[in-house]
């Protein structure tokens, strides 16, 4: 619930302007691992090309956010910030924002389904020119409950697999009103954030609210894209035997060819330690599921909603709930059997640890904010659908990673690009 204490104001929202220091303090720690942004910034600083646009941004309130809001503010943006799920803030960064850095910031580490929609409006109170969203709630009650104010945005980004789906949704079905970049898209970020950052931060979420050994367990990935690969292998790095579920052929057959055991849901289900979803999908695991698990059974979910578990049945159909440790309820069905549920099945990797290292985060970040820029120079030739990140745009960054990293690469010759440019030149 959202504390009685906290003000909504024209700073924002937070939970208590009082840790504004130790939120500088992770803000900067986390800045230190962010080179590709930081040169970003430095641009931004120089040539302002944001200066005097209004920018909304839902996103997770974390560390690695606050370098890019702070990115947008160099670059002359007017920011203001709520977040993309009710359990992923870190109320330290959120005052450091508001009270420190001066960027509205309405966010509150657990805050209830009406807070969290009201924090929406408020950002959009702003009057955005751009949206920058994961997840697309801000885009979705954009187009609903406040349509008029959509004919004054020119365009916005989205950072989520699960909002690009709803997006082209929309834009499938007319009802998009302006463009939308897909950061997600980007090679430098769902090859990096979605595998290693997801990877990472999931087992760090797991192990931080339960302590369990992950060694020698069953370990369960519903769902094998980018971020069920992370997943599925830093969970075997620990130990795990982990067993894999898809309904779709290729990244199952890939999965195999992986190494891991492919099984149906309903047959992983009754085998599994650990499971967690990570599908963009809604009811991946159900009554039909829990009913058959162990007793001990451990469900999380690191997909962006908390829809992939069927937790409304689950509630009706419990006997107890309680909380046994910060994050972890117990939910006893019929017959006395246990299941533990992470994180009130939200964002298990934000919800009970820090989401993702700074340094894959930075080429997200990258994205983002070189998108607005390039939104902002060619906005009046998009149609309003999804586009994905231009490649140069994307080469670039990748370039600035590695130049950070110290790592060199080759170049082709002369000989070598005419004979990739040549239809003549054969054997």
């Amino acid at each position: 619930m959202t504390p009685d204490t906290a003000v909504m104001n024209a700073q924002g929202h937070v939970a208590d302007p009082k840790l504004a220091e130790s939120g500088v303090n992770r803000i900067e720690w986390a800045e230190r691992e962010m080179p590709v942004l930081r040169q970003v910034k430095a641009r931004f600083a120089k040539d302002k090309p944001l200066q005097g646009r209004r920018l909304a941004a839902c996103l997770h309130v974390t560390t690695e956010t606050a370098n890019l809001m702070l990115t947008l503010q160099a670059g002359g943006a007017e920011v203001t910030l709520c977040a993309s799920n009710p359990l992923s803030t870190q109320d330290d960064v959120a005052a450091a924002l508001a009270y420190r850095y001066k960027i509205p910031t309405f966010a509150i580490k657990g805050e209830d389904a009406d807070t969290y929609y009201k924090h929406i409006h408020a950002v959009l109170d702003a009057r955005p020119e751009f949206t920058m969203d994961d997840g697309a709630d801000l885009v979705t009650v954009l187009h609903t409950k406040r349509a008029a104010d959509a004919a004054g945005v020119i365009a916005g980004t989205e950072e989520t697999t699960t909002g690009v789906i709803r997006l082209r949704s929309m834009a499938r079905d007319g009802a998009l009103r302006y463009p939308i970049l897909a950061v997600n898209d980007a090679k430098t970020k769902h090859l990096f954030d979605n595998r290693y950052g997801t990877g990472q931060s999931t087992l760090d979420g797991i192990l931080r609210a339960t302590n369990r050994l992950i060694a020698g367990s069953k370990f369960v990935v519903l769902g094998y894209g980018w971020c069920g690969r992370g997943v599925a292998t830093r969970a075997r790095g620990l130990g795990a035997h982990v067993l894999v579920t898809e309904i779709d052929p290729l990244p199952a057959l890939e999965a195999v060819m992986d190494g891991f055991e492919v099984v149906p849901a309903a047959e992983a289900a009754r085998v599994g330690d650990f499971f967690v979803t990570v599908t963009g999908n809604i009811n991946v695991l159900r009554m039909e599921h829990f009913k058959v698990m162990k007793d001990g059974a451990i469900v999380a979910n690191s997909g962006h909603f908390n829809v992939e578990l069927d937790l409304e049945t689950l509630r009706h159909e419990a006997k107890s709930i309680r909380t046994v440790r910060p994050f972890v309820e117990e939910v006893t069905l019929e017959g006395g059997k246990r299941m533990y549920v992470l994180g009130e099945g939200r964002l298990i990797n934000l919800a009970a640890a820090e989401g993702h290292p700074a340094s894959v985060m930075d080429m997200s970040f990258a994205n983002q904010a070189l998108g607005i820029e390039y939104l902002l120079s060619h906005s009046k030739e998009l149609k309003p659908t999804v586009y994905p990140i231009p490649k140069a745009l994307d080469e670039e960054i990748a370039r600035l990673k590695l130049e950070a990293l110290h790592v060199g690469i080759d170049t082709l010759t002369p000989e070598q690009s005419a004979y990739l440019a040549s239809w003549e030149q054969g054997t």
